[in-house]
């Protein structure tokens, strides 16, 4: 039985209902850290700063809900990989342009690695041009 499959599920559960680091610290180390690839995450480096961007993503998507399609545990390399469509229409305030009305559907990964029981780092692999695109603030 995986020990990290439950804690990676909880956190994702959180994360991705935009309720912040204070639901999502218990699940991570002190000082886990965050990557990805993308100009709108460019200046995030800590998994706590990044759950807080996702907090406030609900602002101005605040139907904002997300689609699981696969999570998988590996234990020998203590990670978990989760693949999922986030989906929401921009109708709150907080954007890049006043609401649009525009609907986001946007595949994204994230793979969490673990030491111990608890999410030392994180990386999310999502093309963030394609969804500033579908929202219009590209």
């Amino acid at each position: 039985m995986s020990t990290i499959l439950g804690p990676a599920k909880q956190f994702f559960e959180a994360c991705e209902t935009g309720q912040g680091w204070d639901a999502c610290k218990s699940f991570c180390s002190h000082h886990a850290t965050f990557s990805s690839q993308t100009a709108a995450l460019s200046e995030i480096s800590t998994l706590e700063d990044y759950c807080e961007w996702m907090k406030n993503l609900f602002t101005p998507i605040p139907d904002g809900h997300y689609e699981l399609k696969f999570f998988a545990a590996d234990e020998n390399d203590r990670s978990v990989a989760a693949f999922a469509i986030f989906h929401g229409t921009q109708t709150g305030p907080g954007g890049l342009v006043p609401p649009t009305e525009n609907k986001i559907a946007a595949d994204y990964v994230y793979h969490m690695v673990f030491d111990g029981e608890r999410i030392k780092h994180m990386t999310k692999i999502w093309n963030d041009s394609i969804s500033m695109q579908q929202l219009g603030w590209g």
